[in-house]
């Protein structure tokens, strides 16, 4: 930030080489005046009224104007031999607390900064005895021709000097409170507490200029050639009848904002996007897939068209391993069965024949039982395999 003064803090003997900057800043939005006819600018001219003709810098002079109208000299020379001690100095005077200021004094704000090395111990030093005391100093200097009184105190980390009136350019407030009396009772007394509550706190970092907002909006559109927003109107008050009631209408409109409000973020929080946490989707991933019964039951459906003795022991089992096991158990079960009925009956017939087809019979049947045993070894690979394809 740019210095607009250079001077020193006088803190007792010590002094602290310092620079005096700005702390605050204006936006607002200044016009020029300009000829409608043409769109000329407007300047003002010095001109001098005896000679009716514009005067140069250099030839104009400052002066003190007398009550009669005559005009008293006052050039700069005057000015630097002034025997004020505060023309490069910021001289504290006194350290009192800060509630003892009333606000009616405050003027503009400064910030001073520590000017160089050698006065980064003192600015501290003195930082640090402001912080401790919960006091503000008060001081005197002199900027643009006049001595001022001044208030430091510290901000963050850096020592603030804010202009402060002098006691005699305060005002009384003579004439402004009503001249008639007038009493307020308790229950009136309660409804402005009411208001007062509902209306709540602000934080001052949410204020913002509207009426600058708006300025610029109608320069914006302006300039691009477009028509310029209309404004809402404003709210008429009316006038107050009733104090009461205006009181207790303006405690429910509080009270109706704040609802609005706490429903707009009860809204927003409703339409948020909810989604999974990453440790829960990983759980989930982790647990085993249940088999389902709807494949078994199908697959056994399949199944159950090639043979009816390994669909029933099929229908007993879960997995794969054991659905094979069972279809070539029930296979060479149905085998044995078969030759022991075949044996059983041809033992009836051959007693009636003689010996010799009796052999010749159990020959036979001894045959074909091995040869069902064969035949069902080798059907049984080729049913697991149909039930492996079909899982």
């Amino acid at each position: 930030m740019r210095s607009i003064w250079n001077g020193a803090i006088s803190f007792g003997l010590v002094s602290i080489p310092i620079k005096l900057v700005n702390a605050t800043e204006s936006h607002s939005i200044s016009f020029r005046q300009f000829h409608t006819e043409d769109g000329g600018r407007i300047r003002y001219r010095k001109i001098c009224e005896l000679e009716d003709r514009e005067v140069p810098s250099a030839e104009i002079g400052k002066g003190y104007e007398d009550t009669d109208g005559t005009i008293i000299p006052i050039t700069d020379e005057d000015l630097s031999h002034l025997p004020i001690p505060t023309a490069r100095t910021i001289e504290i005077v006194a350290f009192v607390p800060a509630d003892r200021i009333d606000p009616l004094h405050l003027e503009s704000a400064y910030y001073l900064a520590a000017s160089g090395a050698p006065a980064a111990k003192p600015y501290t030093l003195l930082r640090e005895a402001l912080k401790r005391s919960n006091k503000v100093a008060i001081a005197k200097f002199a900027l643009r021709g006049r001595e001022r009184l001044g208030m430091l105190r510290v901000v963050e980390d850096a020592i603030a000097l804010h202009g402060l009136l002098w006691p005699d350019e305060v005002r009384a407030p003579e004439g402004v409170a009503p001249d008639t009396e007038v009493t307020v009772n308790d229950k009136e007394l309660d409804l402005a507490d009411a208001l007062m509550d509902t209306l709540g706190e602000v934080d001052i970092e949410d204020l913002h200029d509207e009426y600058r907002e708006a300025l610029e909006q109608v320069i914006a559109a302006k300039a691009a050639g477009e028509a310029p927003p209309e404004s809402p109107e404003p709210a008429t008050g009316g006038k107050v009848l009733d104090l009461m009631a205006a009181l207790e209408k303006s405690v429910r409109a509080a009270q109706e904002s704040r609802a609005g409000e706490t429903r707009g973020a009860a809204e927003e929080t409703a339409d948020a996007e909810v989604r999974e946490l990453p440790t829960a989707r990983r759980a989930a991933r982790s647990q085993p897939k249940e088999t389902g019964g709807k494949k078994s039951t199908t697959a056994a459906k399949r199944t159950s068209g090639t043979s009816t003795t390994a669909r029933k022991s099929t229908s007993k089992s879960a997995q794969p391993t054991k659905r094979t096991a069972a279809k070539s158990t029930a296979a060479g079960t149905t085998s044995k069965s078969t030759a022991r009925s075949t044996a059983r009956s041809t033992g009836k017939t051959t007693g009636k024949t003689t010996g010799k087809s009796t052999a010749r019979t159990t020959a036979k049947a001894a045959d074909k039982t091995s040869a069902d045993k064969t035949t069902a070894g080798k059907s049984a690979p080729r049913k697991t395999t149909a039930r492996k394809r079909t899982a």
